[in-house]
């Protein structure tokens, strides 16, 4: 995995300044976003801890996103990401809650497209919901790490716009 070591260190640092702490919720990253947490200097200080909720039935059991809800998206929307980034805050009782779901191959239910939502929870509220797109062509490895380090920079834009304010 070659993620920037200056976007983990930038984001290490805003979260000590802080005095922070994020948590994760991943699915079609399969845990890509907490390796990279893990590499920050001092991690065990700022970074709570996260899950990979895979299934549906893990999302409700764990993250208690709406079932039905769920079962009308295949888990893939920005309400199912918004919810995921909320619970795992509370549930690691963290500053910002990070979550991510989508397709990381190119199946029937995404129409053979890849694409994913991710969600920031900062201070029990959605800071931020987008949708990624990606070629169809990519491999699913390729895809998670794009969709990680994707993820990781529009984080450090929202925590830069957090010490402006």
């Amino acid at each position: 995995m070659n993620l920037q070591k200056d976007l983990l260190e930038f984001i290490g640092l805003h979260l000590k300044k802080q005095n922070e702490t994020v948590s994760i919720a991943e699915s079609v990253t399969a845990g890509f976003l907490q390796f990279s947490f893990s590499q920050i200097k001092d991690a065990s200080e700022l970074f709570k801890g996260g899950l990979t909720a895979y299934t549906l039935e893990e999302k409700v059991k764990l993250l208690h996103v709406d079932e039905h809800e769920a079962r009308l998206c295949d888990c893939v929307s920005p309400e199912i990401a918004g919810t995921m980034a909320l619970n795992v805050s509370h549930l690691f009782n963290t500053d910002w809650g990070i979550a991510v779901t989508g397709y990381a191959t190119p199946v029937e239910e995404s129409g053979y497209k890849l694409f994913a939502y991710f969600s920031f929870a900062y201070k029990s509220e959605i800071l931020l919901s987008r949708k990624m797109d990606l070629y169809h062509r990519k491999e699913s490895i390729d895809a998670q790490l794009c969709y990680s380090e994707f993820i990781l920079e529009c984080l450090k834009v929202e925590m830069e716009k957090q010490s402006v304010q």
